[in-house]
């Protein structure tokens, strides 16, 4: 499966956004590929700050097995001070996609 969702960095934090993303820790991209999660991109639109961002997830994939892991719980307290977070939590705020049209290579829909 494919999951997308839109989230928001802070005026100004588009460049501390990358350099953090740049320097991954590796415990948290362990984390990512225990989960099955693979192809994870984040596209930055520097006009509304809105971040993009897509991964592909086996179909047993379980969010709260990723959301509630200590690292991933650190990550986003490092990641709070530059972008929206949930009211009472340090967890990006996050608008879910649905997918609506894909085009592969084989011509499959």
């Amino acid at each position: 499966m494919r999951i997308a969702s839109i989230m928001t960095v802070f005026p100004g934090c588009e460049a501390e956004y990358r350099r953090r993303h740049d320097e991954l820790w590796p415990e948290l991209a362990e984390h990512l590929k225990s989960v099955g999660i693979t192809n994870y991109s984040i596209f930055l639109d520097p006009g509304s700050r809105q971040l993009f961002a897509v991964f592909d997830a086996p179909d047993t994939f379980d969010p709260e097995q990723v959301s509630r892991h200590p690292v991933m719980q650190r990550w986003w307290d490092y990641m709070a001070d530059i972008m929206e977070t949930q009211a009472g939590s340090n967890e990006p705020l996050q608008h879910p996609l649905t997918e609506v049209f894909r085009f592969n290579s084989t011509g499959e829909h």
